[in-house]
């Protein structure tokens, strides 16, 4: 006998309930994720009224219907765009976020020159000051990262904003080495880190294809704020004095940090459920391999960046002023360090397969500058490892990136590489530091130290390539 549309319909929508029942998310009698509050607020009220005057049949297939539509918009709204016009501006809002933090840090060896000045402290100790930020804004990637995954990612922002904020208004205020390392470096540092993971995180859901092309323009903000930072220091230090020197850049922080509240915008929905460490990515090899060998490679990454102007003055025996000249190139090579291998990495090779050769480069960088005891070496140095060393920061969070699969765990996977590597940032400058202390102020050690480490890193990720598709090289990853 032929069954009525009824008793079908009756039936697909009994085995709809059934497999809700059964469905991961919860228990049945809990309100479905396809069918959130959201979406009944924005019904008319004439829509409701008919919709509860219909029959059981339509009413039940209204519910389907609508619930699949809600579905499709809100939990998954598609592949990234990977362009066009709230992509790329999401990229230029990220790209000042970096201005603010990294380019704030790209410029400490203007104040560790200051510092061991006028404290008088050995340069060990005024490396920790700017060790520690760089620590705080890896370490709390975990957390921050998680957090923007849950949805939180505007109120972890502007609280990063607003301690950044204090804390470089603090340091203008700050007279003694204590002061300083609270208000620059934990207070500053903890807010250029609530700032940091978010922002990479967010600016890799709109991207795919052109992911590594696109960090790398958000990334080459260190060198625009490297360059700004270290210019307006160098420039109004001697007229203004150390306090109205910082206050200045407070401000331009506060504007810059203001637009990039104003439009940046998350892309996917929230993922509330899950870890804040997810401990199976280490079981993944090439995931931990990458973290080792990028843990090695940032160990030793910031010593030029700390320590050339003193090299420059002490070494040399240049002026304070043509010092910061060798900070502002390592920053100004920037561009085309970060930009360049990135576009080549999506365009041809693959971010994994890039970063390694310029971990390679900055190895035997640092070998090369024991041999530096001039100014045009000096400048030559600064140039070459300026580029490598950027090729590295720029690549770093693009291939991280790469190794997830899942982009709505990218938070979590990429803060959790930024926390790996912040032990080593912490502890690198003020190793190298306690090298040339215990060296009589000679260098060679300290080199030697950061060679090593950096090839050490490239070999590990050699390591991670080869677990990852063997021994082939023809093959773009």
């Amino acid at each position: 006998m032929t069954r009525s549309i009824k008793e079908d319909f009756d039936e697909k929508d009994h085995h709809r309930h059934s497999l809700d029942s059964h469905d991961d998310d919860g228990p049945s009698n809990e309100r479905p994720d396809f069918y959130p509050a959201e979406a009944a607020e924005e019904l008319q009220p004439e829509a409701i009224e008919r919709t509860t005057t219909r029959d059981h049949n339509t009413s039940a297939l209204s519910r389907i219907i609508t619930g699949r539509s809600i579905t499709s918009t809100r939990q998954d709204p598609g592949p990234p765009p990977d362009g066009g016009l709230d992509a790329w501006l999401q990229v230029a809002m990220g790209h000042l976020v970096i201005f603010n933090t990294w380019g704030y840090i790209s410029s400490f060896g203007v104040f560790q020159s200051y510092y061991t000045e006028t404290l008088n402290r050995p340069p060990a100790d005024i490396s920790w000051v700017g060790s520690i930020q760089i620590f705080l804004l890896f370490f709390i990637g975990t957390a921050a990262g998680r957090a923007t995954d849950a949805g939180f990612f505007r109120p972890v922002f502007v609280t990063g904003f607003v301690l950044q904020l204090i804390g470089t208004f603090m340091t203008s205020l700050s007279t003694k080495y204590w002061q300083l390392f609270l208000a620059q470096g934990v207070c500053t540092g903890l807010g250029n880190g609530l700032q940091f993971a978010p922002t990479m995180t967010l600016i890799t859901t709109y991207f795919a294809k052109r992911r590594s092309s696109a960090l790398g323009v958000v990334a080459s903000g260190s060198a625009t704020g490297g360059i700004v930072y270290s210019v307006l220091v160098r420039q109004l230090l001697p007229k203004l004095g150390f306090g109205t020197t910082v206050r200045v850049l407070g401000f331009v922080t506060m504007g810059t940090g203001l637009i990039s509240i104003a439009f940046l915008r998350t892309r996917l929905p929230p993922r509330k459920a899950g870890p804040l460490v997810e401990w199976s990515a280490f079981k993944e090899i090439p995931y931990t391999l990458y973290c080792i060998g990028m843990f090695l490679n940032f160990w030793s990454l910031y010593f030029a960046f700390y320590y050339v102007g003193s090299f420059g003055r002490n070494m040399i025996g240049v002026s304070y002023e043509d010092s910061i000249n060798y900070l502002l190139i390592l920053n100004s090579v920037g561009y085309p360090g970060r930009l360049i291998p990135n576009y080549l990495a999506d365009k041809y090779f693959g971010p994994l397969n890039s970063i390694i050769p310029f971990s390679f480069l900055s190895g035997i960088m640092f070998f090369a500058w024991s041999g530096v005891s001039n100014r045009g070496g000096l400048i030559a140095f600064s140039a070459f490892y300026g580029l490598s060393a950027a090729g590295i920061q720029s690549l770093f969070p693009a291939t991280l990136s790469s190794l997830t699969s899942d982009l709505r765990k990218a938070g979590t996977r990429l803060g959790m590489g930024f926390t790996i590597v912040s032990f080593a940032a912490l502890t690198g400058p003020s190793v190298a530091g306690a090298l040339i202390t215990n060296a009589d102020g000679k260098y060679l050690d300290a080199q030697m130290w950061a060679g090593t480490m950096m090839l050490c890193g490239c070999f590990t990720l050699i390591a991670a390539r080869v677990v990852k598709v063997g021994w082939r090289f023809k093959v773009k990853i």
